[in-house]
């Protein structure tokens, strides 16, 4: 084996991780740059809070509607071209978004750009199995999820300055360049695999050339998805997905910042000050977590066990002190909220691609990647019909309404532990032994 096509791919790798994480972090910069423009939209478009509520759930709905043929597209045309083709949607979206003069215009750059970047994350779990080896891989989808956590930092302080210089019109336009930009370097110099660049696979690296194990047989796109969804073991990892992203999606993406406002009297610049902790548990936590599965523990379901229980006696807790904690408890809880509620999910990335031949891994990860959206999408309205049926006052909701958003979540949270249980162990056994 050349030693120097062996260190091509073990540079270029890095290369394409970098350019993929670009590209991720505009995923997670859209997911939450509405929440920092809302009254300007309303203003602007003279519209009420209903319609700009709609306009920022679309994204997700979009977003979960797509993860399917995410996975069947990557499978099939490849990882590269789609997410490519679907990133061109996607600047043109934020652009569109930008030059909006009505909120029809609006909802349709919104459309394009949840399309657009909703083809991102399982084209590069795609490709990452391709470029990583097995006992990788989780490090790497950690620190792609940390990436992520950085674009929640810019899609709210980050944003927030940007919109305040040049306004939220120019703000959208420019990042829908930058994602023009990102498009050109995916075309140019992203490949699905090493050897599309003529370079030799991980498999052949590994074994100098040597007794490189037969490649498997292709599989149809419909029998893979049948594979998936009859295999037993993904759906406690997917009920699991439900559960958890319910919790982190429902709470600490949409009623913690009212929670904080209306039970501790803060305000809205305080409150985002504590939640900021979510973003920073992701970026530190993710890749910790990663290298704890990969190198320490060595398994995947530990690392579940362990983190849903540190979430199930997290929300505990706030059903124990639902109020009356000092500010500096709130931003560590925050912290380690988003940590076993959020930096955990690269791990159940990486324990769905094991279930299944690498052949499949686009479709087994868009396939489960279509709960966490459910969960939100369904989360975040129920637990606004339960704040809802307590009187408001001019200070906001009680504790008592949020005590039984926290009895309910915390039921939620038993359950995802449940799953967690019943869980297959997918670590590589080679890389264990």
């Amino acid at each position: 084996m050349n030693k120097e096509k062996t260190k091509s791919v073990l540079r270029f790798r890095w290369l394409i991780f970098f350019i993929l994480s670009l590209a991720y972090f505009f995923v997670y910069f859209h997911r939450l740059s509405l929440s920092v423009v809302a009254d300007d939209l309303a203003k602007d478009f003279q519209t009420t809070a209903s319609a700009i509520g709609l306009l920022g759930s679309i994204y997700f709905y979009c977003y979960a509607i797509m993860q399917l043929p995410a996975g069947l597209l990557s499978d099939s045309i490849g990882p590269r071209k789609t997410v490519t083709f679907f990133l061109l949607i996607a600047s043109a979206g934020s652009v569109l978004f930008g030059f909006a003069p009505n909120i029809e215009t609006a909802f349709a750059g919104r459309v394009m750009v949840g399309l657009g970047v909703s083809m991102v994350f399982i084209p590069a779990m795609k490709i990452l199995s391709q470029w990583f080896r097995a006992h990788e891989f989780a490090l790497m989808a950690g620190i792609l999820n940390a990436v992520g956590g950085a674009g929640v930092l810019a899609a709210t302080w980050l944003l927030a300055l940007m919109v305040a210089w040049i306004g939220w019109r120019v703000s959208f336009e420019l990042i829908g360049a930058c994602t023009l930009i990102i498009v050109a370097l995916a075309w140019l110099i992203i490949r699905d695999r090493p050897e599309d660049k003529g370079l030799p696979s991980l498999a052949e690296i590994d074994h100098k050339g040597k007794d490189v194990p037969a490649l498997a047989t292709q599989i149809g796109l419909w029998e893979g998805a049948r594979r998936v969804v009859s295999e037993k073991f993904f759906w406690p990892v997917a009920i699991w997905y439900f559960f958890d992203c319910g919790i982190f999606f429902g709470f600490g993406a949409l009623w913690s910042g009212p929670y904080l406002m209306h039970v501790y009297g803060m305000t809205r610049a305080e409150a985002g000050a504590v939640l900021s902790m979510i973003a920073w548990g992701m970026i530190v936590g993710s890749p910790i977590l990663g290298f704890l599965s990969d190198r320490v523990l060595k398994s995947r379901k530990k690392v579940f066990v362990f983190c849903t229980s540190g979430l199930v006696l997290v929300i505990l807790f706030f059903n124990i002190f639902p109020s009356g904690l000092p500010h500096a408890a709130l931003y560590i809880l925050f912290f380690i909220f988003a940590i076993f509620a959020s930096s955990i999910v690269a791990i159940g990335f990486t324990m769905t691609k094991e279930l299944f031949p690498v052949e499949i891994a686009g479709t087994s990860v868009g396939t489960v990647n279509l709960f966490p959206f459910l969960g939100g999408a369904i989360f975040m309205p129920i637990l606004g019909k339960v704040l809802d049926a307590y009187p408001k006052s001019t200070a906001g909701y009680s504790v008592d309404a949020y005590s039984t958003i926290f009895l309910i979540l915390l039921g939620t949270s038993l359950a995802a532990l449940v799953c967690t249980f019943v869980m297959k162990e997918t670590f590589p056994s080679e890389v264990s032994s």
